[in-house]
This record gives C-alpha cells, sequence and structure tokens, in this order.
C-alpha cells in the first residue's frame, strides 16, 4: 500500500487534548498538495487493492489524523467511464499498513461491452419520462455514459441530469440512471438539497464584510473565504445584486427591510464556518478554504431554503406571505452541512442514504446553532423553530422523538428506505439525541423533552461535542455514497473506537443508541 506524505508544517499540530483519531488542519494549499500526492499514487494504490486493469482511481479527498492514520477518499472509473457507486475509502497506519478499506460496493466492476444499445438522444427521453414532472419536461436534459456499480452485478448505464422546477418553485435537478442495454430506469434521485446587523432571528449580531471601493460596504465576508451575501428580489435564477450598505449598519430585525434577511443568512454562514473551524478544524466547508455564497429573497412566498452543489450556494425563500423568511441559524447551518456531505461521504438524496443525508444537515445545524449561543436562539433539538414553517409555531422537525411532527420514523424498519428524506431521516436525528441526551425526560434550555427507545431500554448520553466528533468522523472517513443504515452504525462504532477506543463508554453508547432506534 502507497502511503500519502504529508510534509511537516503542512499541518498544525491538534489540541493536546484531541483524541489521536482527530483530523489535523490542512490550509487550502496544503490540502491541494496532498491531494496530488495521493493521485500521483493512484496507479499504485489500485494495484494494490488489486483493482482490474481497466479500473482507475480519482481521489477526491485527503484526511491526515493526529496518530497519523490517512484516510484517502477515492472515486473510481472503468475504461474511462465513471463508476458511480464504485467510491471507497483507504486507511492507512502511520507506519504504512493498510488498516482498511471502506467500500461504496463489493463487487467487482466489469462490464462485457462499453458500447451502448441505447443512444444518449433515447436516455435523455426515458430520462424526462421518468422525471414524471411537468416543469422538469420542459427543462435541459443532458445525458453521459457511466458503469452504475451499486447492487451486486454492475451494469453500463446513462446518467441523465433533468433541470427544471418542482411544485413549489424550488429549482429541479433530478439524476435518473437507465440501463443502457434496455433503456429502463435503474435510479433516480434528486440533487437539490432542501430544506453588526439586527436579523429577524438572532438579535443583533457581528458581520464579516468588505469596504468598497466606490464608498460604503458590501456584505462579502473576507475572514470566512469571501462568503457573499445577493438579494434575488423575488428572483428565481442567476445571483441578483450583492447586499450593500453606506454605514455598514445592516437591516432592523423587520421582514419589511430587505437586508434582515441578509444578516441572517450572512450571520448563519459565519458561525457555521466558525464552528467547523472549532470542531473539527476544517477549513471551510469543503475543505478547501472557499466559501459557498447565499441568495435571500428567492421567489414569491417560497416556503423552503435548498443547497445546490452545483453553484455550492444556499437559497432562502421569505416563507408564506413572505412573512417568516427561513433564514433562521439552524437552517442556515443544516443547508451548508449539504455542502459537507457532498464534499466528503457524497451520500445520495434518496432512500436510507437520503435519510442520512438529511440527518447530517440536521446534526449540525442543531450543533451549529449550540455553537453560536446566542440567548435569541438558544441552542435545542428542534428544526426550524424560529420559522413558523407550519403556520402554528411548531417545529419543522423533532429530534428527541421524530414522529412528533406526524411523518417521521422513531425506528428503523424495512419499510424506512421508502419514506421521503426528510421523514427517514428521523431515525438518524433520534439515534443523535439518545446519545447526546440520553433516554427519558429532561429539560434542556428551557425546552422540555422526553425520549423513547424501540425497546424501552435506557440510554445513558456521553454530549453533544462527542456524539458530533463521532458522526463528523463517521462521515468524513468511513460513510460512502451508498451506506445506509447498518453501514451508518458500523461507520459510527468504528469512529468512536478511533477516537475513544474500543470497548469505551463512548463506544458501547453508539451501540446501545443504535439498539434505542432498532438498527442492530
Amino acid at each position: 500500500m502507497v502511503v500519502l506524505a504529508l510534509q511537516n508544517g503542512a499541518a498544525t499540530a491538534a489540541p493536546e487534548h484531541a483524541p489521536g483519531a482527530t483530523a489535523l488542519p490542512l490550509t487550502a494549499s496544503a490540502r491541494s498538495a496532498a491531494i496530488k500526492s495521493a493521485q500521483d499514487a493512484a496507479g499504485s494504490t489500485a494495484h494494490e487493492l488489486g483493482l482490474g486493469a481497466r479500473e482507475k482511481l480519482v481521489v477526491r479527498d485527503v484526511v491526515k489524523d493526529a496518530d497519523g492514520t490517512v484516510h484517502t477518499r477515492y472515486e473510481r472509473t472503468y475504461a474511462g467511464l465513471p463508476v458511480l457507486g464504485g467510491d471507497l475509502v483507504t486507511h492507512v497506519a502511520k507506519s504504512g499498513a493498510l488498516k482498511g478499506v471502506s467500500r461504496a460496493t463489493k463487487a467487482r466492476i466489469s462490464v462485457a461491452s462499453t458500447d451502448a444499445a441505447v443512444s444518449p438522444a433515447a436516455a435523455r427521453k426515458s430520462a424526462l419520462k421518468a422525471a414524471g414532472s411537468a416543469e422538469a419536461t420542459t427543462a435541459t436534459t443532458t445525458a453521459r455514459k457511466v458503469v452504475w456499480a451499486v447492487g451486486t452485478k454492475p451494469v453500463l448505464a446513462y446518467e441523465s441530469v433533468v433541470k427544471g422546477l418542482q411544485h413549489d418553485g424550488t429549482p429541479s435537478e433530478i439524476h435518473v440512471v437507465t440501463d443502457a442495454a434496455t433503456g429502463k430506469k435503474i435510479y433516480s434521485y434528486e440533487a437539490i438539497d432542501t430544506g453588526t446587523g439586527t436579523s429577524r432571528y438572532s438579535g443583533t449580531v457581528p458581520l464579516g464584510t468588505t469596504a468598497s471601493a466606490s464608498g460604503g460596504y458590501d456584505l462579502i465576508d473576507g475572514g470566512r473565504g469571501g462568503h457573499t451575501t445577493y438579494d434575488l428580489n423575488g428572483g428565481t435564477s442567476g445571483t441578483g445584486t450583492l447586499f450593500h450598505d453606506a454605514d455598514d449598519i445592516w437591516g432592523d430585525g423587520t421582514v419589511t427591510n430587505r437586508q434582515t434577511a441578509a444578516v441572517d443568512a450572512a450571520y448563519g454562514a459565519a458561525v457555521t464556518w466558525d464552528f467547523y473551524k472549532s470542531a473539527f478544524n476544517r477549513n471551510g466547508i469543503a475543505g478547501d478554504g472557499r466559501a459557498a455564497y447565499s441568495r435571500v429573497h428567492y421567489g414569491n412566498a417560497y416556503v423552503n431554503a435548498f443547497w445546490n452543489d452545483s453553484c455550492f450556494c444556499m437559497t432562502y425563500g421569505d416563507g408564506a406571505g413572505n412573512a417568516d423568511p427561513l433564514t433562521s441559524l439552524d437552517v442556515a447551518g443544516h443547508e451548508m452541512s449539504h455542502g459537507l456531505t457532498a464534499a466528503t461521504a457524497g451520500l445520495k438524496y434518496s432512500r436510507e442514504s437520503g435519510g442520512l443525508n438529511e440527518a447530517t444537515s440536521d446534526i449540525f445545524g442543531t450543533s451549529v446553532e449550540f455553537f453560536a449561543n446566542n440567548s435569541s436562539d438558544p441552542g435545542d433539538y428542534l428544526i426550524g423553530e424560529k420559522i413558523d414553517i407550519n403556520g402554528n409555531g411548531t417545529p419543522l422537525r423533532y429530534m428527541d422523538k421524530p414522529s412528533k411532527d406526524g411523518g417521521s420514523a422513531d425506528y428503523w424498519s424495512r419499510s424506512v428506505g421508502r419514506l421521503d428524506v426528510h421523514y427517514s431521516s428521523g431515525v438518524a436525528n433520534h439515534f443523535f439525541y439518545l446519545l447526546s441526551e440520553g433516554s427519558g425526560a429532561k429539560t434542556i434550555n428551557g425546552v422540555s423533552y422526553n425520549s423513547p427507545t424501540y425497546d424501552g431500554s435506557t440510554v445513558t448520553g456521553i454530549g453533544r461535542t462527542k456524539a458530533y466528533q463521532i458522526w463528523y468522523k463517521a462521515l468524513t472517513t468511513y460513510f460512502t455514497s451508498s451506506t445506509d443504515y447498518a453501514g451508518a452504525r458500523t461507520g459510527t462504532l468504528k469512529a468512536a473506537s478511533d477516537l475513544y477506543g474500543a470497548g469505551s463508554a463512548e463506544y458501547n453508547a453508539v451501540a446501545a443508541a443504535w439498539k434505542g432506534v432498532n438498527v442492530n
């Protein structure tokens, strides 16, 4: 196994109290150098892993732990074609020994021929039909030939992308995989992940701004990768207009002031950036020091917010009657965390992996809210409690007992993967609450919770900080694009073992929390 060498000084030392498996921070240039080094060795790595002669590895990310372990995440190609569901992560000890490989599929990648019986035009037509949306069928469609490796037998396929609008005005980017021999749909998923100034929800907050050459200030946070906030002014495309202010005092806390929503969005982005830096030594959402950007005032009375990885941006509507912008702190943290998932495990946005994708954003959105320690919006295990999306003052989701929202699953069952991803996420949200706080009744920051377990067992929490460290470790080093709930259990147990030791109280708590949500 080829060992990736990171030069001394490329990463700063981890804090003394950090477990040995904590990821070291990398500057953007050091990360680029690490990825290049791993890519230069990718051929030898593929050989050591026993991959076929027509397979090649493409490096997506490199993480080095304080104990010297290096985790390298790869995509695969076969005969030059992208392999969907072929991603893997190698785990190499400081000594150079291969500790293990996390694979999205165990199948050997091979197809009889790379010549397709179905034309790209026919694949696009099939994708439009499969998308099944009147809005989507008016949009542009592209198709590329791929190898579909999810399942027991890889097949030659096309991946088509159908772009349009969903029924509520949310942009749509449906990926449809069709068999290149028959034209039949194999799989599809939606790639759009939904969900000093005076802000609407967080009070008076500090903002990172930049002096404009023409005078005044622009809402560009130069201290956090250049995060920029734009006003779409009711539009649904482009970036709109950069927010500008004469005296650097933004918003007034009311929705009639257009800057107010921008303050919340910019503040949420800043706190999320700071949380990832403080908690995980992560330099930006993608780990490359580059900021996403935010767009507010999307559409008219649009009741949603969404992350789009193709623009690496967050977008926020103004809510019913344009009265409650969806820019609260936990929602901002949620949307930006979709970018983290896209840059790491790449969890597909459907079935159980889609539920884990949504739960990851809820977990880190909640963690961001607690991290902010803002008295105007104290941390809680409620999602979207400030934005009144239901119109009756209730939260969007509950982590202690997810079914309180009327649709989410408290526990795993064979049918969970058939739920909408915002509802199948309930299992992981419940797991995270149990791991953090334990089962039973308690009050935190004035909010009452009462978390049950599937089997009536008692779970003792290990605290939110250890819980999110375990989830982050699992997401960034063990989860793959196809991870399901059983795989999440395996990944978080490995992460707990890395961070705190096999058989530790933390390891046992992870097992107990999964048992509490019926993942065994």
